[in-house]
């Protein structure tokens, strides 16, 4: 009763506070950032590659539906919102929307009727374009991009997030300033790594933890949680700046190397990043993948540098140090004894003929499974709908061959997945927790 009663409390102070947003607060516009020529035209294709670096087609787009119409559902805390139509139809999509009316919805989340976007459109990272990239994202959308009709549903969150209104004190307090400031010292190609990774790529959207507002902790690397690691979906997106995390142990060419092809020697992209890669990266040039990388790579907590420091709570030992070292896995798993238990025996059964019995894959096609950040991750839910629901890896420019990983679902019953993903967990070098046929069962039935 008195936990009833502390919600109903808390949605009362949440709804005063929208209503006091909307008479006392004014709604934040925000100028450009940048003075154009009046005559300015954007060169050919900027548009286009604009829209690949800020990866809207993965949003805007429903699995078959026409580019940018709109229709995808995006699950948030507060409940599902559907992404919107993007395409010049003047009826339902972006059609009748001026330059201003475009610039508002990228850096204030404001529509062309004045009601506040929903933080999904990361608008957080947006506001950081030049007026440039503002202007050939809105001349692509207009000029190069097919009008499509298509009425998506309408968003309806719970009360009191429904009051779109309360937006405005929310904005007022978690967004900064708008534009990009380049970091004095640092080289160009630092500089455009940071641009695309704390604007158009929106990278911080996913690898950011949320503070009390639900705002991104930090959208560049003067936060100490910029791209620590976050959670989207149930799904935990990892650290990218620890010393454990992949780009950290990769080399810059590796972690380029997984940007544009979703693969490198150690891992393969799935899930989400998968979809930026299918859809956004791969269309990079070199350069940018490169400076995305490099960056990243500079501004790691601690890096290289902390070689000898101690490992992650989910890992045990640094993966140079592992290269000739024969595991107790490996071990156990070559020596294959007829009480051998159930989770490792299901791996040898169903995994160990393409991730062998060390764990380590084969480069670029199959990932490592010891020190991997979605097998050790704090949610097992991505782990376990790999294996329930299979996995493919996208045909890139680089890399146009897909390789497909099958599903589990209708070979393995829920406690044989929890006894294989537990094994996983804590097999080689991982030390995460065990799973529960419970854990496997939640998400059995959520295809993602």
């Amino acid at each position: 009763m008195k936990t009833l009663l502390r919600v109903i409390l808390a949605l009362v102070v949440i709804g005063l506070i929208a209503l006091v947003a909307f008479i006392y607060v004014p709604v934040q516009t925000t100028q450009p950032t940048t003075q154009l020529a009046a005559d300015h035209k954007p060169a050919a294709g900027a548009g286009e590659y604009m829209m690949r670096a800020s990866d809207c087609m993965a949003c805007h787009t429903s699995e078959g539906g026409e580019p940018f119409a709109g229709g995808r559902a995006i699950e948030s805390p507060m409940g599902t919102i559907w992404a919107t139509n993007i395409t010049p139809d003047k009826e339902d999509g972006i059609g009748n929307y001026t330059l201003d009316d475009f610039r508002a919805a990228l850096y204030d989340g404001i529509r062309k009727d004045g009601a506040h976007l929903y933080p999904a459109m990361p608008y957080e990272n947006y506001r950081k374009l030049n007026e440039e990239d503002v202007v050939a994202l809105y001349d692509y959308f207009m000029n190069e991009v097919k009008p499509v009709s298509n009425k998506v549903e309408e968003t309806k969150l719970s009360f009191p997030f429904n009051l779109r209104f309360g937006l405005r004190a929310w904005n007022w307090v978690a967004l900064g300033d708008a534009g990009f400031k380049p970091v004095e010292g640092e080289d160009e190609q630092f500089n455009r790594g940071a641009y695309l990774v704390e604007g158009a790529a929106h990278c911080a959207a996913c690898h950011s933890p949320r503070n009390l507002i639900m705002a991104q902790d930090g959208t560049d690397q003067t936060s100490e949680a910029f791209l620590s690691g976050g959670e989207i979906d149930g799904y935990t997106a990892p650290d990218l700046r620890g010393p454990r995390s992949a780009p950290q142990q990769w080399t810059v060419e590796q972690t380029a190397a997984y940007l544009a092809t979703g693969r490198n020697a150690h891992s393969t992209a799935t899930g989400e990043m998968m979809l930026v890669v299918r859809d956004s990266l791969q269309y990079l040039t070199d350069e940018d993948n490169m400076a995305i990388a490099a960056y990243v790579k500079k501004i790691g907590n601690g890096g290289q540098d902390q070689a000898a420091a101690e490992p992650a709570a989910n890992q045990t030992a640094p993966a140079a140090d592992q290269k000739a070292e024969v595991t107790e896995t490996e071990k156990m798993l070559t020596d294959a004894s007829p009480d051998m238990p159930l989770g490792p025996r299901l791996y040898l059964d169903n995994c160990g003929g393409c991730h062998f019995v060390n764990g380590k894959g084969a480069p670029e096609i199959f990932p490592e499974l010891d020190n991997n950040s979605l097998v050790t991750a704090s949610s097992s839910k991505g782990l376990l709908s790999v294996i329930l629901h299979g996995a493919e890896l996208p045909s890139t420019r680089n890399r146009p061959m897909k390789v497909r990983m099958q599903a589990y679902a209708d070979r393995l019953n829920d406690e044989e997945v929890a006894a294989l993903a537990t094994f996983l967990r804590s097999a080689w070098h991982n030390n995460a927790p065990a799973v529960s046929a419970a854990d496997v069962e939640a998400v059995r039935g959520n295809a993602h």
